[in-house]
């Protein structure tokens, strides 16, 4: 049997081409692409042979683009949180053949744009603090996996494209308490040949250090 073949230099199939023409559509109507862009872009989606090649006509655009992607953030910005500590801010999350988690106490922004090429990010947002009534995550992956983890009080829109992948919400691990004031986050992307998946749980448990008296 031969070698199988890099994710990126597998073969497309028409639906795959469909699924990146309308996003390229979207942007376009959105003022994201100019015609000749539009074009040009379409032109390639439709001659594109592997993943590898529609990956780039893509990796600029949110799926559903109604927010400004921002650029990467060079470095965490500290913010002060509850109780007078101070928690990191990250605009991005990039795992490429490689692994990236934000957990614990930091700051999210009302953008955050997370990238995993064969690689994983996951992000926990249960002890986050948002600035943001509403906060939009563009998540996109090829053949690689993001994990977003939300708290009981938080209202989740999942709104992403898989293809020969998944993008979608997991079962509840605990029961929705949604209120007026919870914050909402919205996830758009495109899972490749990957999956985004997004996962309701409780409270995350103290380090093991922690429990019992302070001894493991």
């Amino acid at each position: 049997m031969g070698e199988t073949p890099e994710p990126s230099q597998m073969r497309i199939s028409d639906a795959d081409r469909q699924r990146v023409a309308e996003v390229l559509r979207e942007a376009a109507g959105d003022g994201r692409l100019d015609f000749d862009e539009l074009d040009e872009r379409l032109e390639a989606t439709w001659s594109a042979k592997t993943y590898g090649d529609l990956v780039p006509l893509t990796l600029d655009l949110p799926t559903h683009p109604h927010h400004v992607v921002p650029r990467p953030a060079s470095a965490p910005v500290p913010r002060p949180v509850p109780g007078g500590l101070a928690a990191p801010t990250y605009s991005t999350s990039f795992a490429v053949m490689s692994g990236v988690a934000r957990r614990g106490a930091w700051t999210v922004g009302p953008t955050h744009t997370a990238l995993a090429l064969m690689g994983g990010v996951d992000i926990d947002l249960r002890e986050a603090v948002f600035t943001s009534h509403e906060t939009v995550i563009t998540a996109s992956t090829v053949w690689g996996g993001i994990d977003i983890i939300v708290n009981a009080h938080t209202h989740v829109i999942v709104e992403g494209v898989g293809i020969m992948g998944a993008f979608d919400k997991a079962r509840d691990k605990v029961p929705p308490e949604i209120t007026p004031d919870s914050p909402i986050v919205r996830v758009r992307g495109i899972a490749l040949m990957g999956a985004v998946t997004v996962l309701r749980k409780g409270p995350p448990k103290p380090p093991r250090r922690f429990l019992h008296g302070g001894h493991r």
